[in-house]
């Protein structure tokens, strides 16, 4: 139990004036449960709410950053109930990605290891993101048969560009650090063993500066993307229940968990 948290699937703990939000299932790559997801907008909503943290760290414990959807789970929803089984999205993802981009404090992704699906969603959601040399980074959607969500349509395009954007989407292939740092993805890559202290670093910097510039500077750039970020979450949600309903998505789904290569038939 950390503060008071009965899941501990989601850590939240404070050092001054920088809380730090820690996915922790590292066994699973923090792949993303339901009830990790509930904890993890609790937590979010309680960095945003209490006035003496001036700066938040998102970050994964063990190797991974966040690998996204749990696909065990998942498979689960699909089988129990196939209509309902992208309801995820719109009662997790979208409040989660919400949560990161309106609070008003600067949210630094800490991206330790593999960043990927939602995942990337979530880092791409945080005001600044510092990786390990290690980190590995991925789209992942498309490689079960669904479009992004948690964002991803837009932050992506916005971070690298809509043509490198399409490609990483559509073809799913993993990139590097060092990729995504010379695309734009995330502003500063360090050794693994300094990641630790270059986010405490930055974050106590942050936290020690003009919070409410920060905030004003945060709904000033999220109000000048193109589509505002709430009709983007909206239209990805849907476009995901209509996906989830297709026998290209579960059979994939299945096949990822057997470790196969699925085959998309367009059904």
């Amino acid at each position: 139990m950390v503060n008071g948290s009965a899941d501990e699937s989601v850590l939240l703990t404070r050092d001054g004036a920088v809380a730090t939000v820690t996915l922790n299932r590292p066994d699973r790559g923090n792949g993303l449960t339901n009830r990790m997801k509930d904890a993890l907008r609790e937590a979010l909503q309680e960095t945003a709410e209490d006035a003496a943290i001036r700066a938040v760290v998102l970050t994964g414990a063990g190797r991974s950053f966040c690998v996204g959807q749990d696909l065990v789970e998942h498979a689960e929803a699909l089988e129990h109930d196939l209509s309902t089984a992208l309801a995820t999205v719109e009662r997790h993802y979208n409040p989660i990605v919400t949560s990161l981009t309106t609070m008003a404090k600067p949210v630094i992704a800490a991206i330790n290891g593999a960043c990927v699906g939602a995942g990337l969603g979530f880092a791409l959601a945080c005001d600044v993101r510092i990786a390990s040399d290690a980190a590995k980074f991925g789209t992942a959607f498309t490689g079960i048969g669904l479009t992004c969500d948690s964002g991803l349509s837009a932050t992506l395009a916005r971070a690298v560009g809509t043509a490198r954007a399409s490609e990483l989407i559509m073809l799913n292939e993993t990139f590097t650090a060092a990729e995504a740092h010379e695309w734009g993805l995330v502003g500063r890559v360090v050794p693994s063993d300094e990641l630790t202290h270059a986010t405490t670093e930055l974050a106590t910097r942050l936290a020690a500066g003009p919070t409410l510039a920060y905030a004003e500077a945060k709904r000033a750039i999220t109000g000048a993307w193109p589509a505002p970020l709430g009709d983007v979450l909206k239209a990805e949600a849907a476009a995901q229940n209509r996906l989830g309903l297709t026998r290209d998505h579960r059979n994939a789904v299945q096949a990822f968990l057997a470790k196969e290569k699925p085959t998309f038939t367009g059904e």
